[in-house]
């Protein structure tokens, strides 16, 4: 939960705040109103290639039994089901006091402490947190795959290839940052430059290191033009081969400059410092995390972020997933002879269409 308001009303805002976090309400039209608004957007994705690329990537990656493999926004069979009773027990099973972290960030000093202990101060609950479900690290893609999702008439094609990344733990956490940035983490990246600067299909393409507690998701993609799709894919693989190898002084310079100059951008707003202190908390991240990012990442030099790419991308243990108009891609991605191909409908990856009343 979160709030944001002017220092001079934090005396008026926090019993508010306090009100909810320690007698939350679950009304039964509430609950109704947002399941209708939570399947009506699960109606939207389903048009929306983006969306339905990033469905099959997870489930194709993690596997549909991971927690990372399925939608946090869930589906039209589980969103029906919920009812009230299950979200009270959900709360009161995970939400307490001793799981709790209470960050405030703002033009403020200690002096704040003891409005914040008359208003949190009586918040009862279990004196242990309840533990957490494991989650063990999620086996890695072996073997290259194609899955292209019939999209009827679309205007583009929506690429996106993954496979088990990093979790924030990861000794090459910076180098894996800086290798990032020269790949897809930049408007001058390697992948921008090839597909929307030399080639022109695409209007950007990119690449991401998504962290979660145990691994992650390397995750590259960009929507293209219909009739290069094939093409495309073929360079964004040339680029995930040529980032295991060694890069250029001047490339590995400019990488780690540009994740070190922008780094402070992170942290402008009040809320900026908020989110990365949440995220210290909830990844277990040591004191000195944030601080100590500039530093190792300048530090960073060709044989590291090597070594980086080596250990996060393999063109050739990754999934491509394709989501387009079948017809017009088909054949020339069986062409290219990437590996299985598998064709998928759209309530393949996305469950039966929901019903909205």
């Amino acid at each position: 939960m979160s709030l944001r308001v002017p220092v001079a009303r934090l005396g008026d805002a926090l019993p508010l705040m306090a009100d909810v976090v320690l007698r939350p309400d679950f009304p039964e039209v509430e609950l109704e109103r947002l399941r209708t608004e939570a399947l009506t957007a699960l109606l939207q994705a389903r048009d929306q290639p983006r969306s339905i690329a990033s469905r099959a990537l997870a489930e194709a990656v993690f596997g549909r039994e991971s927690r990372y493999g399925r939608p946090q926004t869930g589906d039209a069979a589980s969103l029906t089901a919920l009812t009230v009773a299950d979200l009270r027990a959900f709360h009161d099973t995970h939400y307490g006091p001793a799981q709790a972290t209470l960050v405030v960030v703002g033009d403020v000093t200690a002096e704040v402490l003891p409005a914040l202990e008359t208003a949190f101060g009586g918040w009862a609950g279990p004196e242990r947190a309840t533990p957490a479900a494991e989650t063990g690290r999620p086996p890695q893609v072996r073997e290259r795959s194609v899955r292209l999702v019939d999209k009827p008439g679309a205007a583009q094609s929506a690429i996106r290839l993954g496979r088990v990344g990093p979790s924030w733990d990861d000794p090459r956490y910076h180098a894996g940052e800086v290798m990032n940035t020269l790949l897809g983490g930049s408007f001058t990246s390697r992948l921008n430059d090839n597909l929307r600067e030399q080639h022109g299909y695409t209007y950007g393409a990119g690449s991401v290191l998504r962290r979660y507690r145990v691994g992650g998701l390397f995750l590259a993609g960009a929507d293209v033009q219909t009739d290069k799709t094939a093409e495309a894919v073929l360079e964004f693989l040339k680029e995930l081969e040529r980032i295991r190898t060694p890069a250029t002084p001047e490339e590995v310079e400019r990488a780690r400059n540009y994740a070190a100059l922008g780094y402070a951008g992170e942290f402008e707003t009040t809320s900026q410092v908020a989110r990365r202190l949440v995220e210290g908390v909830v990844y277990d991240l040591p004191d000195a995390f944030f601080e100590e990012f500039v530093p190792k990442a300048l530090a960073v030099d060709a044989p590291a972020l090597q070594a980086a790419a080596r250990a996060s991308v393999d063109p050739e243990g990754i999934v491509i997933v394709v989501v387009g108009d079948r017809p017009k891609i088909e054949a020339p991605l069986r062409a290219l002879e990437l590996g299985a191909l598998e064709i998928l409908t759209v309530e393949d990856v996305m469950g039966p269409a929901p019903s909205v009343e």
